[in-house]
């Protein structure tokens, strides 16, 4: 087995954990590499001597088995760039707060990668969003795709924006908001969610369209099939706007067509100790946790 090893920033308390995890790799003989700057992070830290590292997609291409993420959701987020299209199953450990994505907790790393070496766990799919523009700006390549979501907003302004929007061509909405977020189930639980969209099971083959702070109230948010293509342009009182895949976020002239779909490929997420999205919904949520029950 061969894993490779993702933090997006080093903590001082993850280091218990990054020594148990690499313990446990060590003496189960399992080959990891660390990623070269969360490696530059940590190498004061702990024990690294003789620690391989890699730097970039193209290195993932040498049969990995796992990427191992430490840190929360965002980090997740981060790791999908490294991963991409290489199909290569991401197991989160979180030591950030929620854990949407990054369902083991740090006390029970160890029994995750027994199961992992016993095959005792199931690996599900993610759907991701791919974003183009009428422009071809060059800085939404290669990394054009989003976990979470995709979402324009305003910027350097207080005014409300229109996002002019057609579903298949057929024009749907001008929303005169803040901003628009267009949401997968993964994301259906983040930003969507605190802008009073809703949840969607990461299995079901939808998309969440959800208003920023609507002006017009009749605005709602809508569940769209994932096989439909989105357009929108955004006008408003200044030239630009921000365009946000998942943490990356560029910047749009004012009428510029930008087109979202489905993503050509899924991102594989490996399921530990039966931590199903329903349990996960119920442990974070608090749901089930009414004293009247």
């Amino acid at each position: 087995m061969k894993v490779a090893i993702y933090g997006q920033f080093f903590k001082t308390d993850d280091i218990l954990y990054i020594k148990e995890l690499f313990n446990i790799l060590n003496k189960n003989k399992i080959e990891f590499l660390v990623e070269q700057n969360y490696f530059n992070s940590i190498k004061n830290q702990v024990e690294t001597n003789n620690i391989a590292t890699f730097s970039s997609h193209d290195d993932l291409k040498n049969n990995f088995n796992y990427v191992i993420t430490i840190g929360g959701d965002g980090t997740i987020l981060s790791a999908v760039t490294l991963v991409r299209n290489s199909n290569i199953p991401i197991i989160g450990i979180n030591t950030g707060r929620l854990g949407f994505l990054a369902t083991i907790q740090k006390e029970k790393i160890k029994s995750a990668i027994i199961a992992l070496i016993n095959n005792d766990f199931l690996i599900k799919e993610r759907t991701l969003l791919s974003v183009s523009t009428s422009s071809n700006k060059k800085d939404l390549l290669p990394l054009n795709f989003a976990l979470n979501e995709v979402s324009v907003s305003r910027k350097n302004t207080a005014s409300m924006i229109t996002i002019k929007t057609y579903l298949d061509d057929e024009f749907l909405n001008a929303y005169w908001a803040d901003g628009l977020i267009i949401a997968t189930p993964t994301g259906s639980t983040g930003y969507s969610l605190s802008c009073g969209g809703p949840i969607i099971t990461p299995q079901a083959k939808s998309f969440a369209l959800t208003p920023i702070a609507p002006h017009n109230l009749n605005a709602r948010p809508l569940v769209i099939p994932d096989e439909t293509k989105i357009k929108f342009t955004v006008k408003g009182r200044e030239n630009e706007f921000l365009l946000s895949l998942d943490s990356r976020v560029s910047t749009i002239k004012s009428n510029t067509e930008i087109f979202v779909e489905k993503a050509p490929f899924n991102l594989k997420m490996v399921q530990i100790n039966k931590q199903t999205f329903i349990k996960t919904l119920r442990e974070k949520l608090l749901w089930g946790k009414d004293l009247r029950n």
